[in-house]
């Protein structure tokens, strides 16, 4: 038998409980001893009120009970994300988490319903969203299992609280074996020979060895950065907010089943709809707004009396060269950061936990896997960056000077070239690596760059007469599906209702 492999997580917060419960349920009980080094002296970024479909594979692979976790951290359905005065002030368009109607004969929906928008009569595309039309009239149901349903053409991803995720998450892992210490890390010793760490030793002057060390100690990196000097690449010169003010407000009334992503004068403004309060945060350049500014700024458009003072976050957009050096694994903040736009930060770390465990190494790291691991992280930032900038570069919001400079700004080659495949025919890749779909990437260049100029020619094999009918056909099912839906808080109250209050759990 091979012999055990003792992990050290070092920091708590979502990150560390995350990735401690995905290791306690995957390989604990055979191949390794994970510990947990945590102070709870030491604050937590907290990222995270707003997730992405992938989040519910995670749980699902943990075995988690979704209406039980959702109860314990007030959290509700989200369908997906509403931009409003991204491209110019008073126009709006949503990302929605699913397809737009159904591909024909080997052609995508969106190409045919080119050809019927040009040539004949279409309504716009995000009538043909079964997402967007659920989100937009308030609705909820789970999606159907008949994949030949138009009512299994979307998904859905949670607004809950971080912490309190952190926290649930926390109780199952230490009921599967997981070891919490805690402490303050006073000091981290290198391997004698070699790269890489040894041991920890806490304030209280305990020492804790391991194989391997996983850093989640966020924006500080204690581990990678600070201890094994992995650089830091910014992004800041293409993603050039830099600061958050955020503060709950109570919670709506009628809680809509999106998040709401503001533009405004120097960034973006999000509303996050939570049971037991609502989630605000006004993420800006300081360059063209003081701090005083942005807190007043993000009371005045609250949709609710806000329950806490504002609390202000620095960050700055980029990523370490590497996420894996030597024995320590980068998790989290301590790896990198690319601003809250599209609810990508949990997203991060779940990717990185999951190619950890493809990538399982023995005693000691393997060159081949921590390479490999770096590649597969490398490409996930950078294709989010370029998701992230395009939202920023492709923006009509002229005469103001935060908006004018990321609009005329240089861009990277891959989001250029990905800008002009869709502009000249709507063509958009599908990755292997990424996060991002071309739904995705559709919902947002439609949104912001426009309509494609034409469409794939196999598309003139059909008449435009029969795309024509199966466009609207689409619609129609779309639409009728909809309205039978129930009322996503009604659905809410009925499947998961939370007892929490924001000033107890705040």
């Amino acid at each position: 038998m091979q012999e055990r492999i003792k992990i050290v997580i070092v920091g708590g917060g979502t990150a560390g409980w995350m990735t401690a419960a995905a290791l306690s349920h995957v390989v604990t009980d055979r191949v390794c001893d994970v510990t947990l080094v945590e102070s709870e002296s030491i604050g937590t970024v907290g990222v995270g009120e707003a997730t992405i479909p992938a989040i519910k594979e995670f749980n699902d692979k943990l075995g988690i009970i979704e209406p039980d976790m959702m109860q314990k951290t007030g959290a509700t359905f989200k369908l997906g994300i509403e931009f409003e005065g991204w491209k110019v002030p008073g126009e709006t368009y949503m990302h929605p988490f699913g397809a737009y109607g159904k591909s024909l004969q080997g052609m995508d929906f969106h190409q045919y319903w080119l050809k019927v928008r040009q040539q004949g009569s279409a309504q716009p595309l995000e009538h043909y969203s079964y997402s967007i039309q659920a989100a937009r009239h308030g609705r909820f149901a789970f999606p159907a299992s008949d994949a030949s349903a138009i009512a299994s053409t979307y998904s859905y991803a949670y607004h809950f609280d971080a912490g309190l995720y952190a926290n649930y998450l926390k109780e199952m892992s230490v009921a599967k074996g997981v070891q919490r210490i805690e402490g303050r890390v006073a000091q981290v010793l290198g391997k004698d020979a070699g790269e890489g760490i040894d041991t920890i030793v806490l304030e209280s002057g305990q020492q804790i060895t391991a194989d391997y060390f996983i850093d989640c100690s966020g924006f500080r990196s204690l581990l990678l950065g600070q201890q094994l000097g992995v650089g830091f690449e910014s992004w800041a010169h293409w993603l050039q907010c830099d600061r958050a003010v955020t503060a709950p407000s109570a919670p709506m009334q009628n809680l809509p089943p999106y998040t709401r992503s503001m533009a405004k004068v120097a960034g973006w403004q999000w509303r996050i709809p939570l049971q037991h309060r609502t989630g605000n945060g006004y993420v800006y350049s300081s360059q063209y707004l003081s701090d005083d500014e942005a807190v007043h700024s993000l009371y005045a458009d609250m949709p609710s009396a806000p329950v806490t003072d504002a609390a202000l976050l620095r960050f700055e957009a980029g990523r370490r060269k590497v996420n894996w050096k030597a024995n320590c694994i980068a998790v989290g903040l301590s790896g990198g950061f690319l601003e809250p736009l599209e609810s990508t930060s949990i997203y991060l770390i779940q990717v990185s936990i999951q190619q950890l465990l493809k990538l399982f190494p023995g005693k000691v790291p393997s060159p081949a896997l921590t390479d490999e691991f770096n590649r597969r992280i490398n490409l996930e930032y950078e294709r989010i960056r370029d998701f992230l900038i395009l939202h920023y570069a492709a923006n009509e919001r002229r005469g103001m000077p935060f908006w004018d400079n990321c609009r005329t700004m240089e861009i990277p080659d891959s989001l250029t070239e990905k800008i002009e495949l869709y502009s000249s025919r709507g063509y958009i890749d599908q990755y292997k690596y990424g996060l991002f779909s071309p739904a995705s990437w559709l919902a947002v260049l439609m949104g912001q760059v426009g309509q494609a100029s034409t469409y794939e020619r196999v598309c003139d094999n059909h008449p435009v007469a029969r795309l024509t009918d199966k466009v609207e056909s689409i619609s129609s099912s779309i639409e009728s599906s909809v309205m039978g839906l129930g009322d996503h808080t009604e659905f809410v109250n009925d499947y998961c209702k939370s007892t929490l209050s924001e000033r107890a759990h705040g």
